[in-house]
């Protein structure tokens, strides 16, 4: 949740029930269809937008298929086609955590009103631009089950910034711009990657008690099925039974 432990991240995802999944998909669907029109090509060797859209998408399973025909639809579409935006949306979460949202909408006016609702109803409150952005930086992050030492080797020597052991295996972080370059190296090394893509880290957590925590969470949930959302982040270091 505060970023600096993709794992749970990940397989919280996957385990998403099937109503959870579908609408899963359609973010990631929506976000490389968006990407595709912003890059101005369906080649992610030539848009990076695309290229890191289509990475998200994988690490939450969407199926190939839909990926491809999510990108040529967006090639074929013409005048009149769904023209969605990029807007970020700050605010605070119980126990005074951070909390950065970033969406893709065709009608900001109905975006901000349904996130400021959630806050609402849900203990938290909508901050002003810039409020906890800065406590937020862009970062790759990729995940792999190898914590070997030529593992962590190959990562360095492509651009890795920091590494992280854990029982569950190395998580690995990069610069936005050499995610792949540190991806490619791996993969050609012979290293399974469980997981690659841009992410927003914490500059410093805040850790929660238990009672906040799910509060937390609950927010967290209602912002992440509102449709106009793609991520939420928090800079919340949740209890180990959360």
């Amino acid at each position: 949740m505060a970023g600096h432990s993709k794992w749970s991240q990940i397989k919280r995802k996957k385990g998403a029930n099937d109503s959870k999944r579908s609408a899963m998909y359609s973010k990631h669907i929506r976000a490389i269809q968006a990407a595709v029109r912003s890059g101005g090509t369906g080649d992610p060797a030539g848009n990076l937008s695309l290229k890191n859209a289509i990475a998200a998408a994988k690490a939450a399973t969407v199926p190939v298929d839909n990926i491809d025909n999510a990108i040529k639809r967006a090639v074929g579409a013409g005048e009149g086609a769904a023209d969605y935006k990029e807007q970020t949306y700050e605010g605070y979460g119980p126990g005074g955590t951070a909390i950065f949202i970033e969406t893709l909408t065709d009608n900001v006016n109905r975006t901000v009103a349904d996130i400021r609702a959630v806050f609402n109803k849900r203990g938290g409150s909508l901050g002003t631009s810039g409020s906890v952005a800065w406590q937020f930086e862009k970062k790759g992050v990729l995940l792999l089950t190898d914590t070997s030492e030529q593992a962590q080797e190959t990562a360095i020597e492509h651009g890795a910034e920091d590494i992280q052991e854990s029982e569950e295996g190395l998580e690995i972080s990069t610069g936005p711009a050499d995610l792949y370059a540190v991806q490619d190296a791996l993969t050609a090394a012979g290293f399974a990657i469980e997981s690659a893509q841009i992410t927003m880290i914490p500059s410093n957590t805040v850790a929660v008690g238990s009672d906040d925590a799910k509060k937390l969470m609950t927010l967290i949930d209602a912002l992440e099925d509102l449709d106009d959302v793609q991520n939420v982040y928090s800079n919340a270091d949740l209890p180990d039974e959360e």
